[in-house]
């Protein structure tokens, strides 16, 4: 497999690729060259610099894995890569303390006129009373976004002594005490904050999150910090702040449009600035740079990634108890698609018992992965697109979890229902590998998955299963096992077979005429 490095990154990092595939480092591609080059590439590495568009994206024959040696993915079309089952990867741990220091380093040239004294005594004035700051101690921080970055800003300023409130509608209220934060709403943040600072990604919901409404809610004299995106600051909205005395003064390191060389917010001699170097240590360019490399390996060959962006992840520390269950639901999918007709409205997912307790999301995607490979046949369908493509086509899916069930310790229901019906099929695992499929429409039944089955339904009479086995013995059909469930005595009964070759439409053809009879099916998984 073939890598291109299209942005500098640490030799380091580069190293690591090179142990597994072939890597070519050109960082002074033009997007014409870009998406000439791609073409030929399995995996593509990028920092900021280089913008991979969908018209890239689209070039890439062979691209399955895009990773950025950073924490955002703002210079990457991750709908247009997600749409071609393309994985995007990046490397948001690499750069945590590197940024969390530099904001804390901003908040303290902030507080304690820094630049603006050292230009001073540079200039040969001793003028102390001009650059009387303010303390940290006891101070009231506010915080927006308490991710990893965020959480090691928190614990830094409760070395100060400082007062953190903090909102993220992602933190439980438990997390969020166990690093020392009382959660607010954003309002009651912004009116009592001392200090501000922001560490959000930017989206449509954050882009100028702080704006003239909120910076007039805040106190006389409290000072803002931004480490994190540009955009989220209404930047002319601060400026009359600062410029008015509102705001005593702002710290970015982030604009709205970078290079920020002609910034109106550098005119103010409150507000300091720095180039966007929240990631810019020696560590932290390493750290991303292996980061990155490493997720890259993994995704291309086939191991487990902890930091896609457009993938439903099984976390490290569940990966050993969730992964057994990932073949039981494709199979599940698959089986159900090869067996019933009509076009799919909505799918229910019933986790119940011990899986209940883990993240069940990778599990929903792998039983997609299965519907929709039978539904659409050589189109790519992997866990970064199967979400996706059954949402264009009208598959409506909900999970429910229940921690109880009577007697397995796990079961994965799956209840689909079409304009026609509502069929369910139920799954578990007997030990960690032993997949069975425990239930097929209203039939409790105990089948063990094989590459091909054969699946009947049928009037429950004497001599249907013989005929059956006699038919398929007169074309050369070799019977491995069979399982068969019925509801009551000499009603309808389902009966799958479990066979050593696949089934021709003939014999298919014959059985069907046989007397009692109901419907066939074949099955290959």
């Amino acid at each position: 497999m073939k890598v291109l490095v299209s942005d500098p990154i640490s030799d380091l990092g580069v190293m690591k690729l090179r142990e597994k595939f072939q890597v070519d480092v050109k960082t002074d591609h033009t997007p014409e060259e870009l998406k000439a080059a791609i073409v030929d590439y399995d995996g593509l590495i990028v920092r900021s610099q280089t913008q991979v568009t969908a018209e890239i994206i689209n070039a890439g024959k062979n691209l399955k894995v895009i990773g950025r040696a950073g924490v955002g993915v703002d210079n990457i079309d991750v709908a247009a890569a997600t749409q071609k089952g393309i994985m995007v990867v990046n490397a948001p741990e690499g750069n945590t303390i590197a940024t969390a220091e530099h904001s804390v380093a901003m908040m303290l040239a902030l507080a304690r006129n820094v630049p603006k004294a050292n230009i001073s005594l540079k200039s040969n004035e001793w003028k102390k009373s001009q650059f009387v700051g303010v303390e940290l101690f006891k101070k009231t921080l506010g915080i927006f976004g308490l991710g990893r970055i965020g959480s090691e800003v928190v614990k830094r300023a409760k070395s100060f002594e400082m007062e953190v409130l903090g909102y993220d509608p992602h933190i439980s209220e438990e997390r969020a005490k166990k690093i020392g934060v009382t959660l607010c709403e954003p309002d009651e943040i912004i009116k009592r904050a001392d200090f501000l600072t922001l560490h959000t990604p930017k989206t449509s919901k954050t882009y100028h999150f702080i704006g003239e409404r909120e910076l007039s809610m805040m106190k006389e004299g409290a000072r803002i910090i931004n480490c994190a995106r540009g955009g989220l600051i209404d930047e002319q909205a601060l400026y009359e702040a600062v410029k008015s005395g509102k705001i005593a003064g702002a710290a970015l390191d982030v604009f709205e449009e970078e290079p920020a060389v002609n910034n109106i917010l550098l005119e103010l001699d409150n507000v300091i600035v720095t180039p966007h170097l929240g990631a810019s240590t020696k560590e932290a360019q390493i750290g991303v740079a292996v980061l990155v490399a490493e997720q890259m390996v993994n995704a291309l060959l086939g191991q487990p990634v902890s930091t896609a962006v457009n993938v439903a992840i099984i976390p490290p520390e569940t990966l050993h108890d969730v992964k057994p269950f990932i073949p039981l639901m494709e199979i599940m999918g698959s089986f159900y698609t090869q067996v019933y007709n009509g076009q799919i409205e909505t799918i229910e997912v019933i986790y119940s018992g011990e899986i209940a307790n883990y993240p069940v999301q990778p599990l929903t995607t792998s039983l997609l992965i299965g519907f929709l490979k039978v539904m659409l046949g050589d189109m790519n369908i992997n866990y970064v697109n199967a979400a996706a493509i059954a949402e264009q086509r009208g598959m409506k899916v909900t999970e429910i979890i229940s921690k109880t069930v009577d007697n397995f310790t796990n079961l994965i229901t799956i209840r689909v229902k079409t304009k026609e019906e509502t069929k369910t099929i139920a799954g578990t695992l007997f030990s960690k590998n032993d997949i069975r499929i425990v239930h097929i429409d209203r039939f409790n039944i105990e089948v063990v998955p094989s590459k091909y089955m054969m699946v009947i339904t049928y009037v429950d009479k004497p001599g249907v299963i013989g005929r059956v086995g006699t038919t398929l013995g007169n074309n050369d059909v070799n019977i491995a096992g069979m399982q068969v469930g019925r509801a009551s005595i000499g009603g309808e009964a389902v009966m799958v077979l479990q066979v050593d070759c696949p089934i021709t439409d003939d014999v298919l053809s014959k059985i069907s005429k046989l007397e009692a009879v109901l419907s066939t099916r074949f099955v290959q998984l």
